[in-house]
């Protein structure tokens, strides 16, 4: 483990599990730190880890044909970055970069889907803060996208 002896998180992603499994989970956390402007992973490619962010700030965007990137959403501390690494086919569904140095712990995804078939309260505990954050992302991508290119105006004029 090279997150710090003791050191049991309470806030974010882990406020949702109880003491014994954020224990069990940070038994895998490996701490990293990313520069500022770091490209983290891009849609579509093999997510086979996540991360829970300790300091800084992540931009997810996606890619719009004839468009480049639009930012959706910025996570920050406590944020859980990386749902598609739970579900098949464990594929990017957003591009991720850094806006300034990241600290954070990173988890290999098979460890922890690995651990969740051994402890399935574990396992419903994290699918839980995982689906919770795939309703936030999807909201926060949609309202990001009808702000971008939806109509403009309270609809037509009498």
């Amino acid at each position: 483990m090279n997150a710090r002896p003791g050191e049991l998180p309470g806030d974010g992603l882990f406020a949702a599990l109880a003491v014994e499994h954020r224990g069990r989970l940070m038994e895998l956390a490996r701490d990293v730190e990313l520069p500022g402007a770091t490209r983290i992973f891009e849609e579509g490619e093999e997510a086979d880890r996540f991360w829970v962010i300790r300091s800084g700030t992540v931009a997810l965007d996606v890619h719009l044909p004839g468009r480049g990137r639009a930012v959706v959403e910025t996570v920050g501390a406590g944020s859980l970055l990386g749902w598609s690494w739970l579900c098949p086919p464990r594929q990017w569904h957003l591009a991720a970069e850094t806006r300034e140095p990241v600290h954070a712990w990173e988890f290999d995804a098979a460890a922890v889907r690995e651990l969740c078939a051994e402890d399935t309260a574990l396992g419903l505990a994290l699918v839980t803060v995982v689906a919770e954050t795939i309703g936030d992302r999807l909201r926060a991508t949609r309202t990001r996208l009808l702000d971008l290119y939806g109509p403009q105006g309270d609809g037509p004029a009498p």
